[in-house]
């Protein structure tokens, strides 16, 4: 790996509930009993919560038409090979909600309960990658800057994790995040990927049909593979 590469690693992200998106995420009406069950239990998790994340500078140090290297680590994705046509520089990242909230959450075993621990869960990674975009915005002035995450895509599937992992080396160890044998990222509220400067804005949404996707973040657009990423008999796009 290059000697240029600095890593800004994050183990205390500062975490505030928010009560009424987690009633909404949680479909629990405000003023019921459930809704002062729920509350009770979310400040119990706030109390706990220690998300943790990092990011990395990378360049790329390979391409073709269908793939990417960084740092000597090779990424196949023909739609991440063309989304890096132009940047250098990339920042890998890893965030997750942290340990602390894993172990509190496997210890209820009301299903409901479980549930609203997942929402906690979701917020405080939430925080963790809002801190992380909050410090590169200001660290580095990258301009606009998307992300992408193995296994988003099937293009880009979540086998590709081996390799951003082994990018991270013991960074993601210092954060509490493994990779299990099924290539799922404990603790289950976690979110890897690579953010890139671009001019043209992405999300993986874009070229993805799912229907009623309680995560989508941009409508899907039909032709949008076809257009810019879709190679031709030649190998070209």
């Amino acid at each position: 790996m290059s000697d240029d590469i600095v890593t800004h690693l994050f183990e205390d992200i500062p975490f505030e509930l928010n009560v009424p998106a987690l009633l909404k995420r949680a479909r629990v009406k405000e003023g019921s009993s459930n809704a002062e069950d729920l509350q009770r239990l979310a400040v119990q998790g706030a109390a706990l919560a220690r998300p943790k994340g990092f990011y990395m500078t990378a360049y790329i140090t390979g391409r073709g038409a269908d793939w990417i290297e960084i740092e000597g680590r090779r990424f196949d994705s023909r739609i991440l090979a063309v989304n890096l046509e132009r940047p250098f520089r990339v920042f890998p990242y890893l965030a997750t909600c942290g340990q602390e909230l894993q172990l509190w959450a496997e210890g209820i075993e009301d299903l409901a309960e479980r549930f609203w621990a997942e929402c906690v869960k979701e917020q405080a990674l939430a925080a963790a990658l809002s801190y992380l975009q909050e410090h590169l915005d200001r660290q580095y002035q990258p301009g606009p800057t998307s992300s992408m995450n193995p296994g988003s895509l099937a293009d880009w599937p979540i086998q590709q994790q081996q390799a951003l992992f082994a990018l991270f080396g013991a960074r993601a160890a210092r954060i509490g995040v493994r990779l299990t044998e099924s290539l799922l990222m404990v603790p289950t509220k976690t979110v890897s990927g690579i953010r890139f400067s671009t001019s043209e804005h992405f999300e993986s949404c874009q070229l993805c049909p799912r229907d009623h996707c309680p995560g989508r973040r941009a409508p899907y657009d039909a032709g949008l593979f076809e257009s810019r990423y879709q190679l031709d008999q030649s190998g070209d796009r």
